[in-house]
Formats: structure tokens, C-alpha cells, sequence
């Protein structure tokens, strides 16, 4: 919990306590009074004000009416102490009852801060909308496919110094209660946490360019859902541009404010049908891929902005993504060799990689939730799991003539993937610590990244390693081939 909702539960707690034990007077009422206004105050202007303090404020909100009823028409004695006695204890029973609810939610989605990234850069993003004039839009006829993303590179720790940093967007809590079925408020205060990026800032020269990654975000979710493994790769010298899909990302805000929102697959009747619609889902998005390389091949000559020309260092480009992200990767990986290396954190192989395989490097990683899953016998009820994924999988690990990795994260789930153990450690994490759990995730990825387009060899992909004990290497699809 943040300060001032300490100070906020500590004042309602007092204020309670003075109205039932103390003697009552003028100046007690008052200065009660004074201070819980000044508590809640303070909070909602220093923190600002969330839902999971909702029953708190109901609290506060009932004991200043109860202070102001009382300056307003002093108490009169009652003539039984049994109705006076009644009212009290109702009162303490439900000042400790939404107080202590309030503090629950609080530490069940709690405000957190992001692990420090280990590089050197800080970090700067611009946002930008796309066109892709050659491609209509499925889901808006008579339009051109747009596509919004951020830019996120590295620049000089001076430059940010100072300058206030950009926050979730409300987009990512969106996202969360899409995937889970939650409430969107419940999660409204993640606009209230701040990242490491600062925006409009210049792009370092310290290196003349740098290498260039992709972000690919799951089904109804964001390009801000895993800022932790993006923030750490810009430190480290990468540039990465996150993109978010119309229709199958949770919402896409275009500059001129209209939205596109996730429209959900239609019902089918066999499997075969499912999958055929997933292949073509994810050709749209393997193309909206390889229409941004082409536009960030643009930018190298001559960027509108001037911020990344001749910068990019696209002969040294990758892609990642998680879920339908990742089957995103491995497909643009498939079909457009400007991509160097790829990493899918937990997707499937929908499309021409599961029949030709790949000739980059090619990093997967899976779930231990997933992985006990497949285990099982019997029918799977997990939509995440489909009777083509086996058989997918080996044709490309058997089939790929690059590295290929396989690796498996014990405790970790589907969306352990994103920021998600940071949002509700009790939820989401798994046993694991938070930070432990987002840095598996951005620890393997830059290493992937690093050794295959830095050409810095890393001990971390060598095999088990002391400090993630849950992380395995499957070696029936790790080849070390080159």
C-alpha cells in the first residue's frame, strides 16, 4: 500500500476510535473531522484516488457524516445505554470490515514499481500510426489496414534526467480484464504506475545504429503489456517497436481517437475449421509484421521525424511475441527473411512455418502450466491447447536448419509472459517472487537476442542455470546446428 492509504486506514481507525471511546466535545469533533478530510485529501491529491480504496472511502465518507451530523446537532443522552451500545458496536464492525476489505484489494493489485533494467541506456518512445495503403481492412470494409505503435529506444541517461516518465496506459488494464473477465476498473490504477520511459527525447549516439527488434503482444492484449522485457533490451541497446493488431489486439486507439476493439473469433464447428481460421488471423498479423520492416526500412533513408534515420540497423532484426504473438513470430520468421532471429514466448505454428520450419534461430518457451497440461491424459479443456500443437511443433524443430531452443519455467502460467506477476503478486506469481518472475523472462530473452544478432555468446543459453532453477531445456527440440 501506497503512504497516504496507510495514513488514510490509520486515520479512519482513529477517528472511529475517538468517536467510541473518547468524550465527546465540540473540539474533538472538529479536529476529527479536520483530520480525516486532510487524509483523504492529501491521498487522492498526492496518489490519486483508485477503486480498490473504494470501501475505505465509504468508510471515511460515513464518519464524516456522523462528525458533521454531530457539529451540527450536538448529541443528546440517550435514555438506554442497549440502543447506544448497538450503534457502536455496528459502527466498529463496519469501519474494520471495509477498512480491512480495502486493504486486501490493495495487496491483492497492488501500486508497484518496475525492476530497475540492468543496461546502461535510458529510455526514450515516440508513437506512431501506420498505413498500409496496399491492404484493406477485413473487419472495416472500404478501409486501408492502420496500425498504431511505439518506438522504443535507447537514449542518454542525461537526456531523461528529470523528465517525467510515461505511465501505463490505461490500454493495459483494458487488456487485463478482457483476457481474464474481470472488471476494467478494477485495474484503472495502472495509469498511476510509472515506467522507465521518457518521451520525445533524442536517440543516444553513442552507437551509430542499432539492432532492431518487433514486439508482437498476445490476443486482446497491448503493446504494453511486457514493458519489463522491452524496457530491459532498449537499456541494453536495441530498438524496439511494439505493435499493436486491429481486431485481435484488446483496443487500438488511432491519433484522431477512434478505436478498433477485439472482435471474437466466431464459434466453429471442428477443430480443422478453428484452425484454418487461426492460420489465416495470423498471416494478417505476420504481414502487418513485414509492412512494418518495410516502413522502418523508409525511416533508415529519410524518417519524417528525423529521429531514426540512418539509424536502425536492420541487418541485425528479430521479432518476438506472446501467445498469438508468438505464433506471429514464428510465422513472419517464416515468411520474411529480413528477420534474423525469433523468439515465441508460448504461441502456436499457424501457417507456412509448421510445413517448411526456419532457417534463423528460433527461441520457444512454455509455460509449466502448459506443460502439465499436455501431460495429461484425456480430453484437453484448455483453449490454449489444440490437437495440432504437437504435431506442429515437432515439424518445426524437426525441420528448422538454424539453433533452435526449447525451453520450459516451472510456476510459471499462459500470461506469466507479460507483466502480469508485478499486477497481483498473489494471483499471478505463482509462489515466485515477482521480480524473480518478470526477469526469467527478460533475462532469456535479450540473452537469445544478444548471442544471435550482437554475436555475444551467452553462458545462459548453455544449459540449467543456478540463479532461474526453473528453467529447463527440452532436449529432444534444442539443436545447437551452426
Amino acid at each position: 500500500m501506497r503512504t497516504f492509504e496507510i495514513a488514510v486506514i490509520i486515520v479512519i481507525l482513529a477517528v472511529t476510535a475517538g468517536i467510541l471511546w473518547m468524550k465527546q466535545t465540540r473540539r474533538l469533533n472538529t479536529v476529527m473531522l479536520a483530520v480525516l478530510l486532510a487524509a483523504v485529501a492529501l491521498h487522492g491529491g498526492i496518489e490519486h484516488f483508485r477503486i480498490q480504496m473504494a470501501p475505505a472511502y465509504a468508510a471515511a465518507l460515513g464518519l464524516l457524516m456522523l462528525l458533521g451530523f454531530r457539529l451540527l446537532k450536538p448529541d443528546r443522552r440517550s435514555r438506554s445505554r442497549k440502543p447506544k451500545l448497538l450503534w457502536k458496536s455496528l459502527l466498529l464492525i463496519a469501519v474494520l470490515l471495509l477498512s480491512g476489505i480495502s486493504v486486501y484489494a490493495c495487496r491483492l493489485l497492488p501500486m508497484f514499481s518496475l525492476p530497475e533494467p540492468t543496461g546502461h541506456y535510458a529510455i526514450g518512445t515516440v508513437v506512431r500510426e501506420l498505413t498500409d495503403e496496399s491492404r484493406d481492412e477485413t473487419k472495416n470494409p472500404g478501409a486501408k489496414r492502420k496500425l498504431m505503435i511505439n518506438v522504443w529506444y535507447p537514449a542518454d541517461p542525461a537526456q531523461t534526467a528529470g523528465k517525467p516518465k510515461e505511465h501505463y496506459p490505461s490500454a493495459l488494464g483494458e487488456a487485463v480484464s478482457l483476457v481474464f473477465g474481470l472488471p476494467k476498473q478494477l485495474f484503472s490504477h495502472v495509469t498511476g504506475i510509472p515506467t522507465h520511459v521518457t518521451a520525445d527525447v533524442q536517440l543516444s549516439a553513442e552507437e551509430t545504429s542499432y539492432p532492431v527488434l518487433l514486439f508482437s503482444p498476445g490476443i486482446r492484449s497491448t503493446r504494453f503489456q511486457s514493458m519489463t522485457v522491452i524496457e530491459e533490451l532498449v537499456s541494453h541497446g536495441y530498438i524496439v517497436v511494439g505493435i499493436d493488431h486491429p481486431y485481435t489486439s484488446a483496443k487500438v486507439t488511432y491519433s484522431d481517437g477512434n478505436s478498433a476493439y477485439y472482435v471474437p473469433d466466431p464459434k466453429f464447428d471442428t477443430s480443422a475449421e478453428l484452425y484454418n481460421h487461426n492460420v489465416n488471423g495470423i498471416a494478417i498479423r505476420a504481414a502487418d509484421a513485414s509492412f512494418v520492416m518495410d516502413t522502418l526500412e523508409g525511416w533508415n533513408v529519410k524518417d519524417p521525424g528525423g529521429l531514426l534515420q540512418g539509424r536502425l540497423d536492420l541487418s541485425r532484426a528479430g521479432i518476438f511475441g506472446h501467445s498469438y504473438g508468438g505464433a506471429t513470430t514464428a510465422e513472419a520468421l517464416a515468411q520474411d527473411p529480413r528477420f534474423k532471429a525469433g523468439v515465441s514466448l508460448e504461441g502456436a505454428f499457424w501457417g507456412k512455418v509448421a510445413k517448411t520450419g526456419l532457417t534463423q534461430p528460433f527461441m520457444y518457451i512454455m509455460s509449466g502450466d502448459i506443460v502439465q497440461k499436455l501431460a495429461q491424459t484425456g480430453p484437453q479443456t484448455d483453449p490454449l491447447i489444440f490437437e495440432e500443437f504437437i504435431p506442429d511443433l515437432k515439424s518445426v524443430m524437426a525441420r528448422s536448419t538454424a539453433d533452435t531452443y526449447f525451453l520450459t519455467v516451472d510456476r510459471y502460467i499462459h500470461q506469466s509472459f507479460t507483466d502480469i506477476a508485478l499486477l497481483s503478486p498473489s494471483l499471478f506469481a505463482g509462489g515466485l517472487d515477482p521480480v524473480h518472475a518478470v526477469d526469467i523472462s527478460r533475462s532469456y530473452v535479450r540473452a537469445f537476442f544478444d548471442q544471435y544478432l550482437k554475436d555475444e555468446p551467452q553462458a545462459l543459453l548453455t544449459g540449467p542455470a543456478a540463479e532461474f532453477p526453473e528453467v529447463k531445456f527440452d532436449p529432444a527440440y534444442t539443436h545447437k546446428r551452426q
